[in-house]
């Protein structure tokens, strides 16, 4: 297993937890889960506890999502964290990562 956290969601469902410092020194790591995840049946991702991330590793999340499509899988998202959304705002990649919608607090 890579540097995400993996588990099983409540659904069955392999939980792929995005590390607290996403950046390019976690990516290899977690593309070692995310590439296990294309073999499951149900994948989630957790983003809620990235505190910092980086562009490599959204480009990583954006490679994992069109992978996934192309698979005709829909992974899910658990949670976001804000520093994620930002970043994803920032460079354009929040639609394309199919980030949920911000809840007002």
């Amino acid at each position: 297993m890579g540097k995400a956290a993996q588990r099983k969601g409540g659904d069955g469902a392999r939980v792929i937890v995005l590390p607290a410092d996403f950046r390019l020194g976690a990516v290899a790591g977690v593309k070692a889960d995310l590439v296990e995840a294309l073999e499951a049946a149900g994948a989630q991702l957790d983003g809620g506890a990235v505190e910092r991330v980086d562009t490599a590793a959204l480009q990583l999340l954006l490679a994992y999502r069109r992978e996934a499509a192309a698979r005709d899988l829909s992974p899910a998202w658990r949670g976001v964290s804000e520093v994620m959304r930002d970043a994803a705002g920032v460079l354009g990649l929040a639609r394309d990562l199919e980030l949920p919608a911000n809840m007002p607090a």
